[in-house]
């Protein structure tokens, strides 16, 4: 059975995070997205959130499971006995650091390949942080995310503004 891992952060998911693992979940019998922790990142959604918002986001896909790690993705990868890594690429900037990154996978765990997958043209400029901008400011993020999750996106983001500038406010 090949089984691939779509590793990111997701927060939050977006269309281009979506389109990404619906080609994926063509490509391998089964796609495991995992919401990795980086404590480097202050993220606006905890965990179990992004994990939800994606579950609701894949539901219409059998053969995608969604879990987290805290660890190392080779680790991860390995004891999930998976053999494909799926990234997706945005532009030449994103490819530079996956590049890098692929090849530390595969010099930590020979078996397992880094499989790059290039995002719908309509998706070229999407990215969490510009979508967590947009909402934050009260914009429309109706074509950036899955419409399950518009509410939850919205709301949290909105709230998070507000709190912030009350905070500066004062």
């Amino acid at each position: 059975m090949s089984i691939a891992v779509c590793p990111g952060s997701f927060d939050p998911v977006t269309m281009g995070h979506l389109d990404i693992i619906k080609r994926a979940s063509v490509l391998f019998q089964e796609v495991i997205v995992l919401v990795v922790i980086n404590p480097k990142k202050n993220a606006s959604f905890t965990v179990q959130e992004r994990c939800d918002m994606i579950n609701k986001a894949t539901d219409f896909l059998p053969n995608v499971r969604v879990d987290s790690y805290d660890g190392l993705l080779v680790d991860y990868v390995r004891r999930a006995g998976a053999s494909a890594i799926v990234k997706g690429l945005r532009a030449l900037s994103d490819f530079e650091y996956e590049f890098q990154m692929a090849l530390t996978n595969k010099k930590l765990l020979p078996y397992a390949e880094t499989v790059f997958l290039t995002t719908s043209a309509e998706n070229m400029y999407l990215s969490s942080s510009l979508v967590k901008q947009v909402a934050g400011f009260g914009g429309d993020i109706t074509d950036f995310v899955p419409s399950c999750v518009l509410e939850t996106i919205t709301g949290r983001l909105l709230k998070e503004k507000k709190r912030t500038g009350e905070t500066e406010e004062s």
